[in-house]
């Protein structure tokens, strides 16, 4: 028997108690709302001392370009829908900080820069951490603190629930693309791996179900993926990325890279109807007519696994909404 899955993203909570034609409304409504990136928020977060205590500034495109000093966990307003991947971590103790997300100017308001960068930690006979950090600008949840390395992208919650099918994912982006990628974990010097990294652009629509031992599953309804494979030095604006409803295996644009995603490694998680954190498996491809359920967009400036990323990598995106049927 299968069991509904339960929102795990409470910040939905309020909009899906509506009507499913006006919830889903309200969404798009508040999506495209915060796509234009006119409005962001900044943390100002004091490092802890052992790793040099400088204060470093978080970014959220969300606010009144309000800036507020804490080491508070971020916590998303309910209407708030996107998310960076600027995170606070607090690692036995020590507080640190990524942004890999920044705003920047772009006529009269603002865009979303996105980089992959190297982020590195010291303490002198403690510490000496090289991380590569792949920015990222999602829909979904990155709960706070992040207490460890392992397991990443158990960290982030990708997706919201959500009904609709959209027709395209619209967006302004320019990009410089294709540095070399480099592995940094922490745990090693940093090695070149002598290959290409580029930005990666998808909007995914699923049908999920938990099972009754609580595994969440899959059906992929709706694809929408895109690697920039070559500089864009200028704005390219209302770009669409077109969602292809059912098996897309057979067509002629297909790639590897939009195919179902079970990579142990890439896989998307969230959190079941007991609130644990479990992988999605994505068990095939569901009809054309099928009716998702969920839907995951993500911005990143590299496609590789977490801390695998060519460094310099940057994507810029602007003015981005849901385009429906």
């Amino acid at each position: 028997m299968r069991r509904p899955i339960i929102d795990s993203l409470a910040i939905c909570a309020g909009l899906l108690s509506c009507t499913a034609l006006s919830a889903q409304d309200q969404i798009v409504e508040q999506l495209n709302k915060y796509g234009t990136l006119d409005c962001w928020s900044v943390r100002k977060v004091k490092e802890s001392g052992i790793i040099g205590g400088k204060t470093k500034l978080l970014y959220e495109f969300y606010g009144d370009r309000d800036t507020t000093e804490t080491r508070e966990p971020y916590v998303s307003p309910a209407d708030y829908l996107w998310r960076t991947n600027n995170v606070l971590a607090v690692v036995k103790g020590v507080t640190k900080t990524n942004n890999t997300v920044f705003p920047e100017k772009r006529g009269e308001g603002y865009c979303a820069r996105i980089e992959t960068h190297i982020e590195t930690v010291k303490a002198i006979g403690i510490i000496n951490m090289d991380v590569v950090c792949q920015g990222a600008f999602i829909l979904g949840a990155l709960p706070e603190p992040i207490k460890d390395t392992k397991d990443p992208m158990a960290k982030v919650l990708y997706g919201i629930p959500f009904e609709g099918r959209p027709e395209a994912l619209v967006l302004d982006y320019k990009a410089d693309v294709g540095h070399e990628a480099i592995k940094g974990t922490g745990f090693a010097r940093l090695k070149n791996l002598g290959y290409p990294d580029y930005p990666e652009m998808a909007i995914i629509l699923q049908k999920r179900w938990e099972d009754e031992e609580g595994n969440v599953h899959a059906l992929r309804v709706g694809t929408g993926i895109e690697r920039i494979m070559e500089n864009v030095p200028e704005w390219i604006n209302g770009h669409r990325l077109e969602v292809h409803y059912g098996d897309i295996t057979g067509e002629p644009f297909f790639k590897d890279y939009m195919g179902l995603n079970n990579d142990p490694e890439r896989a998307f998680h969230t959190l079941n109807s007991e609130g644990e954190n479990v992988t999605v498996i994505e068990e095939g491809w569901a009809a054309p007519e099928e009716q998702p359920n969920f839907m995951i967009i993500k911005l990143i400036s590299s496609c590789g696994k977490a801390f695998y990323g060519g460094v310099g990598n940057t994507l810029w995106v602007d003015n981005i909404r849901i385009e429906m049927h």
